[in-house]
């Protein structure tokens, strides 16, 4: 079976790792600079949190072309980024090509085969003037719900620092052939990935963080602990969660979970800053319309206010154009 990812940055080069490790995969990645320099000419070395290392041997290339036609194309780059390369991922789509998008944030494809009166609607704010859509095409599209958190930590060494599940579904919720054939590749590589028949729920739950946490620590500073244990930032996380839960809810997301639990979760992880904070720290682009604007966007499509979203959208888009990491 023929893999790509497409984007083989922290948690690409994790997948790859283990995917080309389990060797039920023809793995290759792309990616550029020095880390595609490492990969060629040393494999991609993953460190597990105990300090064991698995060092795998990849396809790496900077050129989609030298690649052909894949069976899975396994997007981790971050949705702004990805909406700038789709043209060049072309070469890689056969006729039966999926296109798996592992990254955070609403999905350009939320709206296919999703029951109700805005199937097809499009999102601008992560498919600016529809590229995704018309050149790659919705029915190719499978979710993924991402949870480990990883970091590299030299080009070609990424560092593994906890999770090893990958959430997949249809965005019909059925359970095709080709999804379970991708969990079964996940799953003989070490990897969970359960397929769920409702992959918008469980996408909603970890965006409820990224709408909320990821902004705010970009504005305040402040870890997910030094955040929530303070009360008046708290109350504003609260807030902008409660929103986003009424948006969810008008689009028929059932929340598995209430605003709190969510809350005492992300506390849990302690002082971890989110990776927006990490973003314009080191003056990297950051997901500002995948995680934010998109939210604003779909409350705008079902008629529910976010005047909390708003306020934070607005003041974090100031804080990372003064920085020069975004120009939106």
């Amino acid at each position: 079976m023929k893999v790509c990812i497409y984007g083989a940055g922290a948690i690409g080069g994790y997948l790859a790792v283990e995917l080309a490790q389990a060797g039920d995969a023809d793995v290759t990645c792309i990616a550029r600079g020095p880390h595609l320099a490492a990969m060629q000419a040393n494999g991609l070395r993953l460190i597990y949190e105990d300090g064991t290392e698995k060092v795998a041997a990849v396809n790496a290339t900077d050129d989609p072309a030298e690649a052909g036609p894949q069976d899975f194309v396994i997007i981790t780059l971050k949705a702004h980024s990805a909406a700038a390369v789709t043209d060049q991922m072309a070469p890689l789509l056969g006729p039966e090509t999926a296109l798996v998008t592992a990254q955070n944030g609403v999905p350009w494809w939320y709206f296919h085969e999703l029951d109700g009166p805005h199937e097809g609607t499009r999102v601008a704010s992560v498919d600016p003037a529809n590229r995704q859509w018309e050149m790659i095409g919705p029915d190719r599209a499978i979710g993924c719900v991402v949870y480990p958190a990883t970091e590299i930590i030299e080009p070609g060494v990424i560092r593994h620092e906890y999770g090893n599940r990958f959430t997949l579904g249809e965005p019909s919720g059925e359970r095709t052939e080709r999804v379970q054939a991708l969990s079964k590749l996940f799953s003989d590589a070490g990897m969970r990935a359960p397929v769920r028949p409702r992959i918008r729920d469980e996408m909603w739950v970890k965006l409820w963080g990224n709408v909320s946490l990821n902004p705010i620590s970009a504005l305040t500073g402040g870890t997910l602990a030094e955040m929530i244990d303070d009360p008046d930032v708290c109350a504003v996380i609260r807030t902008v969660m409660v929103e986003a839960q009424a948006v969810g809810e008008a689009l028929g997301v059932k929340f598995a979970i209430d605003v709190d639990k969510r809350i005492a979760g992300a506390r849990e992880v302690g002082d971890h800053k989110t990776s927006m904070l990490q973003d314009l720290e080191l003056g990297r682009p950051m997901e500002i319309d995948a995680l934010v604007a998109s939210v604003q966007e779909l409350g705008r499509i079902v008629g529910v206010a976010t005047p909390a979203i708003d306020t934070v959208l607005g003041l974090v888009r100031q804080r990372a154009r003064l920085a020069g990491c975004y120009d939106g």
